[in-house]
């Protein structure tokens, strides 16, 4: 696995500190962490849908929390043999404790989160204030003052 030292490029450039904490981020990803799945899906224009599959998990179970454009969902089951009769043979449904981070783009937010069916649901809205939006300026034309100065200057070029 290749690392790149990108501290010299921090040294000599002013406002890019997410740009370069995002590029530190890729070397660390962890490519084998694939529990718990999970499906990324679009429910509206600025409306997302993360679903995280937690068979087994209550909601005291799982801890959501947003920090600095991450999301992370964290699953720590606690096992206890009361209320179950008789002794585990096979154990095939995981039980093991987890923790799922997700990179937030800018301006989305956790608007809810709801466990359904041994699914977890995390909705996201991306809410861009109205100052960042594309706006449309005006262009207004001022004929007979830009007729006047260009008249003038044709005359100049023809007194000469």
């Amino acid at each position: 696995m290749r690392t790149f030292d990108f501290t010299p490029l921090h040294r000599s450039t002013v406002g890019f500190d997410r740009l370069f904490s995002m590029l530190d981020q890729v070397g660390n990803v962890d490519s084998g962490t694939t529990y718990p799945p999970y499906n990324i899906e679009r429910t509206g224009e600025n409306a997302y849908r993360i679903t995280v599959a937690v068979a087994g998990f209550t909601d005291q179970d799982l801890d959501i929390e947003v920090r600095e454009n991450t999301l992370s969902i964290r699953g720590d089951r606690k096992i206890d043999g009361s209320g179950k009769p008789g002794e585990v043979l096979y154990q095939g449904i995981a039980a093991r404790a987890f923790e799922r981070r997700f990179q937030l783009a800018d301006h989305v937010e956790v608007r809810g989160a709801t466990l359904q069916n041994g699914l977890l649901h995390v909705d996201l809205v991306r809410e861009i204030p109205e100052a960042m939006k594309p706006r449309s300026i005006p262009i207004s034309v001022n004929g007979a003052a830009s007729r006047a100065i260009e008249a003038k200057t044709n005359e100049t070029k023809a007194a000469a």
